[in-house]
């Protein structure tokens, strides 16, 4: 079976300075993958790899066995600090459905009902098919942060790239992004760029560490020393518990 996901001593430099060296992964589909790692140590950097929009300076780099600008519509894509003006008045329907635009030209080869059920179903996958008509900048931001999942989950694609969902969000907006990603990781492959402790210990089945070089973590079950040094840079306190040391912010 073509992994979802090949990489081959692939590096990027930006310039003289490397960003990546020597990336070797390969990912399964709907395998669900947390990628943890120092603040400039690549990982954002090795998503724009997996979107083509940076090219390896050596090595190759395969997206269900395709070169990765011809995977794009395969794949789903949220950023960390995605860019809206609070004050442009748009509705969450139109930015779930910002997600088709490129998609086939959506409007001329789609029909309507067609568009509108694949905007819904989005929608309903991260519980928020009631709010199509709010207008997106009176939400919170857990609730936008969600839209913005939806908006990449609109085309149905087979990836699904997370850069730190759950940041400057509240803790109980933060567990229900979880939950939605818990419903979906078996159903797609899904990348999860996090920093968080208790992100990261809800979803320990496949761990990357991405320092400039990545490697793939030991299984285990649990948070330990060296992989809270990945996640936070510092080690793990003897009394820490998942859901610990979090920051909240609303």
């Amino acid at each position: 079976m073509t992994p979802a996901i090949e990489i081959q001593n692939a590096s990027v430099y930006y310039g003289d300075t490397p960003a990546l060296l020597n990336v070797n992964m390969s990912i399964e589909s709907r395998k669900f993958v947390t990628v943890v790692g120092p603040n400039g140590g690549g990982k954002t950097t090795l998503f724009k790899l997996l979107l083509g929009l940076v090219k390896p300076s050596r090595g190759s780099i395969h997206i269900l066995g395709k070169a990765p600008g011809d995977a794009r519509l395969s794949m789903g894509y949220v950023a960390q600090s995605p860019r809206f003006d609070p004050l442009f008045p748009v509705r969450v329907y139109d930015v779930a459905r910002m997600g088709l635009l490129g998609a086939g030209n959506p409007g001329r080869f789609h029909h309507r009902k067609t568009i509108r059920n694949k905007v819904m179903a989005a929608l309903d996958s991260v519980g928020l098919a009631d709010l199509e008509k709010h207008w997106f900048n009176s939400l919170s931001g857990g609730q936008r942060q969600r839209v913005l999942i939806a908006r990449a989950l609109v085309t149905q694609p087979e990836i699904l790239l997370l850069d730190e969902p759950t940041s400057n969000v509240d803790i109980t907006a933060e567990d229900m992004i979880l939950d939605v990603l818990e419903t979906l990781r078996s159903h797609m492959t899904i990348l999860l760029i996090t920093h968080y402790p208790k992100v990261a210990s809800r979803f320990l089945g496949l761990v990357y560490c991405v320092n400039q070089t990545v490697h793939i973590h030991p299984h285990t079950k649990k948070l330990d020393d060296d992989l809270m040094r990945h996640i936070t840079g510092l080690s793990m306190p003897a009394t820490f518990q998942p859901g610990q040391g979090e920051i909240s912010n609303v």
